[in-house]
């Protein structure tokens, strides 16, 4: 079954992935591309609608970033948003310059005309607004279809084309009237079906990856994760036994980890995994380095040594598996080039190429929330399908300093009594990560009548979209009294608990 496909701009706007995460909220399909994507690759895309993000850049400024003349030349339905409705004025010859007063925040929209895009709204909505240009004039071409008090053109449409304009951001949660207007733009006006749901995405993929593995075998590093749980469902209801996932355990991993997955997949009838138990050599590996980028690096490089030495086993293995998803697709075809690297990522990088292996990304069209609604469809458990995130290197990069096996069996004791605590108090659901780290700091404490000298783990506990920004969890005091408590008295080694309320800027949710 073909989706129809909408085709998002990108001009380097912060919120480009929410108006993607908008669109596929109401089961339509969608992809970002750079701006300047070509005239053949727009063509193979076939799309139903285009939307022209927002961006940092003015069109007052030097060698602007500009779309190709195709789009408006295809007769499809377009909107614009914020730098895309200057584009679309631009377009139409209007006028657009530095305005007198740049409109940041709320602002209330007053809607003039509720024909099409702004069916079924109130007279007056709250928006987001965030722009220091604006739309100075516009001529014969365009109509107004709403105001805000700094904005005369907040939202505009072309007279005889469903090509719209608007000043404010519907993909942000601070414009509540967004999602409806989405539906507006791509269902009335565009005459999109929503056909693009959870069912559907595991229907084709089984389809494609039978038809791109053949009767290959697939190898898959499974962790227990979220991602690599449900690329393992989806891969072995598509081929069987053709799959050979491999959990590699470094040592670095939740409390009971490899057995809990164990026990788990056993209810799977067929599904072999094979365990390798590596905790001993990613240990000694880290012995004595306490730099993070540089634990990062050697835990990385253990992991493929150990899963290529495990993998080759296989002589039937032509595929390799690999949990990517949309937001890696997303980064690597950025036009603004590669991001600053605040660490490095923890994957399989470079097995694909040293073992001849040909990749299969079962997830690579989905969003994180995504994932968790098909491994919801696919019978995963909620408790699996909704876990938090865990970094590629374990615990390696929440022990600070040094790593030992004393720390890591110290950190898994506190990290499992946090978060055994925040199941049992209905708190876990609602917050997006959580974790403990243990310092490389000890202090003074008092164990009864003894003096002790022990080591401080501190607890963090975020929410989130998409992991780019965060807020830290108020957690009520009763509970972080609660399992402040318990870590003091049930892990030895632990005397001194603190709660880390620092958000996502300007610090990181991980502490290395």
């Amino acid at each position: 079954m073909a989706h129809s496909t909408v085709l998002i701009l990108d001009f380097g706007s912060q919120y480009t992935q929410l108006i993607a995460r908008s669109i596929r909220s109401l089961n339509i399909y969608c992809e970002i591309h750079p701006y300047n994507i070509s005239d053949e690759q727009i063509r193979s895309l076939a799309p139903k609608a285009i939307i022209l993000s927002g961006s940092p850049a003015s069109l007052t400024q030097d060698n602007p970033p500009l779309p190709g003349s195709l789009i408006w030349q295809l007769g499809l339905p377009i909107l614009g948003i914020c730098f895309g409705m200057q584009l679309v004025v631009d377009h139409f010859k209007g006028a657009v310059a530095s305005a007198d007063h740049k409109e940041y925040g709320y602002a209330e929209l007053e809607i003039l005309d509720k024909s099409k895009l702004f069916k079924g709204m109130k007279d007056i909505e709250q928006v987001w607004m965030s722009h220091g240009d604006s739309i100075s004039g516009i001529n014969d071409a365009m109509q107004i279809l709403g105001k805000t008090r700094n904005s005369a053109y907040a939202a505009l449409k072309a007279k005889d084309q469903d090509i719209y304009a608007i000043q404010f951001h519907p993909e942000v949660v601070n414009s509540p009237c967004g999602d409806l207007l989405f539906r507006n733009f791509l269902v009335e006006i565009a005459g999109i079906s929503p056909d693009w749901t959870p069912a559907s995405f595991i229907e084709e993929t089984i389809s494609s990856i039978r038809k791109q593995v053949g009767t290959d075998e697939v190898i898959l590093g499974l962790s227990g994760g979220v991602d690599s749980s449900v690329a393992a469902a989806l891969l072995y209801k598509a081929i069987g036994d053709q799959l050979i996932p491999i959990f590699v355990d470094n040592g670095l991993m939740r409390y009971k980890e490899a057995e809990r997955v164990r026990e788990f997949f056993a209810k799977v009838p067929g599904f072999n995994i094979r365990f390798v138990d590596a905790s001993e050599l990613f240990l000694s590996k880290l012995a004595g380095i306490s730099d993070p980028e540089q634990k990062r690096k050697i835990i990385g490089a253990t992991f493929v040594e150990v899963f290529e030495q495990e993998a080759r086993k296989y002589n039937n293995a032509k595929w390799l598996a690999q949990g990517t998803l949309y937001p890696d697709v997303i980064e690597s075809v950025s036009f603004k080039g590669p991001s600053a690297t605040i660490k490095s990522h923890h994957n399989v990088g470079g097995l694909p190429e040293k073992m001849h292996l040909k990749l299969v990304e079962p997830l690579r069209e989905l969003f994180k929330d995504e994932v968790r609604l098909v491994g919801e469809k696919l019978g995963l458990p909620h408790h699996l399908v909704h876990r938090h995130p865990f970094p590629g290197p374990g615990l390696g990069v929440r022990i600070l300093g040094e790593i030992t096996a004393q720390k890591v069996t110290l950190l898994q004791k506190v990290d499992e009594v946090f978060i055994s605590e925040l199941v049992s108090s209905g708190l876990y659901y609602s917050t997006w990560q959580a974790f403990a780290v243990l310092l490389p700091v000890r202090t003074v404490g008092v164990m009864g009548d003894e003096r002790s000298y022990d080591y401080v783990c501190a607890l963090r506990a975020v929410n989130s979209v998409d992991g780019m920004t965060a807020d830290w969890t108020e957690l009520p005091f009763d509970f972080l009294k609660r399992v402040s408590s318990r870590i003091s008295n049930e892990v030895k080694g632990i005397n001194r608990v603190v709660y880390d309320i620092s958000s996502k800027p300007p610090s990181t949710i991980e502490w290395e």
